[in-house]
């Protein structure tokens, strides 16, 4: 059977989270205007650096501040290619952190589509609906 879009980008957003090189979530962002896709990131370490599964984690407040997230490093790689990521559509496999969110939001993202709800909190959520952005979950399962 044919996937409707949304879950076709999604599953694309699973399939770039196997690039993941932070253990502790492996997460795959697609960003996408106009059914085209614009840019893809992961969470991993900054370009040239040691990766987590190199040489372990850098544990700060409970969190691994050794990576950058994938959302982040999608948006990231829209500017350095010079795409504009205005009016876009996230695809993620997890529900974006406070940061990315904040991140998104200054993107110009209009819609984000997630699968797992992640550290899903009350902040991120009501800046995404502060900024009148679409956020939908949907089921997925990446092996079946």
């Amino acid at each position: 059977m044919r996937p409707d879009w949304d879950s076709y980008f999604l599953k694309i957003a699973f399939a770039v989270s196997e690039r993941s090189t932070c253990d502790r979530a492996f997460v795959g962002c697609v960003l996408v205007r106009e059914k085209r896709i614009l840019a893809t990131g992961f969470n991993g370490s900054p370009a040239g650096q040691a990766h987590c599964d190199e040489a372990g984690h850098l544990m700060v407040d409970g969190h691994c501040v050794r990576t950058i997230h994938a959302e982040t490093n999608a948006i990231i790689q829209g500017a350095l290619h010079g795409v504009s990521t205005r009016g876009a559509t996230c695809y993620v496999t997890h529900f974006p952190c406070i940061n990315c969110t904040k991140a998104l939001i200054n993107a110009g993202i209009e819609r984000i589509v997630f699968s797992i709800a992640y550290r899903m909190d009350e902040n991120s959520v009501n800046f995404l609906q502060a900024a009148n952005i679409e956020y939908v979950q949907m089921d997925y399962d990446p092996d079946g």
